[in-house]
């Protein structure tokens, strides 16, 4: 049966998108190789979802069916730094055998600036023999997904739209105005990717900023968080971020100095970009000196002390682990001698270095046995008062504690 829309790529972008698209009425099926990925989604979304028809092919036949095809599929670093974009070329020769003329073609998957046009077009151009701009639309979008948030989704998030033709700005255009409140329309296909680009650096190079405050302000015996909420209060020329053990999530810090020869621009990296990336890459290990310190002013050696991590998830109140600190600090913690375990409400089951990490089934017996209780991330599930009483002690990375009830980042 055709469909209206084809979303290819069911992971953590793929599946919000057929929901939304779902929600607002139109005909969608997905499309992917592998399962569903999505962590953010529950099994009753999906079934309700299911039940307002949208379904998964297992026939790639059936995206040569559809007016839209949206690409979702994962881009992620590879070991050279640079986007791997092998997901995104499999699902373009997938589309490209069956696309028909008229089809409006679009790229959400993180991207740097000339992939849809130099990598994806081709791909499509020569599996289906029809010309982009001409025979079928072609078009990219930066996803703004902000997962598990109560406050913005896609209605309410303006929809950024860049085309290879204005008409093919157009046409995309006209597919997102179903979906979302407000569609911006970007001068072309590149600039539509830097939007993405920008967007995805500027919370990276602003979470480095904040992360070295949060030590400055360590060493000074200053309160970074209570610097934070006065700061913030500035109406003007200030948005408020916060340190953390690491930055996690699928959004990538991406450098011009990493990216393929002909994308790059010599002599002109993004110096800040790449300093920010090695600031927050440095945390974790600073989480671990912090932990060390500890332990040691409570005469007690990391070797052999049992440490208990809550929260393993990237963003609070999700499964989702991707780019999460916590499998770097239990390594690290683990390398020291110490006796490593975790709670989660999200996570049922944790691996580090492919070997099982114990999980506390009872959360407050757990932290009034551990020598060291870190808070990695924030759930609405955990009492953190109630914590801090039971916890012989207990490491906030995320300030979320009552000034004075545990020690803070």
């Amino acid at each position: 049966m055709p469909a209206d829309l084809a979303v290819i790529g069911l992971g953590h972008l793929g599946l919000p998108l057929a929901q939304a698209a779902v929600a607002a009425g139109i005909e969608t099926v997905g499309y992917d190789t592998g399962p569903a990925t999505d962590s953010t989604l529950t099994a009753a979304d999906i079934r309700r979802m299911s039940a307002a028809g949208f379904r998964v092919a297992t026939d790639p036949a059936e995206l040569g069916r559809v007016r839209t095809a949206v690409i979702c599929a994962p881009t992620p670093l590879g070991a050279d730094q640079t986007l791997d974009l092998t997901a995104v070329g499999e699902a373009a020769r997938a589309l490209a055998a069956r696309l028909r003329p008229h089809t409006t073609v679009i790229l959400e998957s993180a991207a740097y600036p000339g992939v849809t046009e130099d990598h994806l077009r081709p791909i499509l151009e020569s599996g289906s023999g029809l010309r982009a701009g001409r025979d079928f639309h072609l078009a990219y979008s930066p996803s703004r997904l902000d997962p598990g948030s109560r406050t913005h989704g896609f209605a309410n998030t303006p929809k950024v739209i860049g085309g290879l033709t204005p008409a093919c700005t157009e046409s995309a255009a006209a597919f997102y105005a179903r979906l979302s409140d407000k569609v911006v329309r970007a001068r072309g296909l590149r600039e539509a990717e830097t939007v993405h680009l920008l967007e995805t650096n500027f919370r990276h190079v602003n979470i480095a900023l904040v992360n070295e405050m949060a030590v400055l302000c360590h060493e000074l015996g200053v309160d970074v968080w209570d610097v934070i909420r006065c700061a913030e209060t500035k109406p003007y020329g200030f948005q408020a971020f916060r340190p953390g053990p690491g930055v996690g999530g699928h959004g990538v810090p991406l450098d011009p100095g990493c990216l393929p020869v002909p994308a790059r621009t010599p002599g002109h990296p993004l110096r800040m970009v790449g300093l920010a990336q090695e600031v927050n890459n440095r945390m974790p290990q600073y989480v671990i000196q912090r932990c060390a310190a500890l332990l040691n002013e409570h005469g007690k050696s990391a070797r052999g002390a049992r440490v208990l991590l809550l929260g393993v998830t990237y963003k609070a109140d999700l499964a989702d682990q991707q780019g999460s600190p916590a499998r770097e600090i239990a390594s690290r913690l683990r390398d020291l001698g110490a006796l490593v375990s975790y709670h989660d409400p999200y996570v049922s089951g944790w691996r580090v270095r492919d070997q099982p990490v114990p999980r506390a089934d009872s959360l407050y017996e757990a932290a009034a046995h551990a020598d060291l209780t870190i808070l990695l991330q924030h759930h609405r599930t955990y009492d953190l008062q109630g914590l801090a009483v039971k916890a012989q002690l207990l490491l906030d990375t995320r300030g979320a504690t009552p000034v004075g009830a545990a020690h803070r980042l």
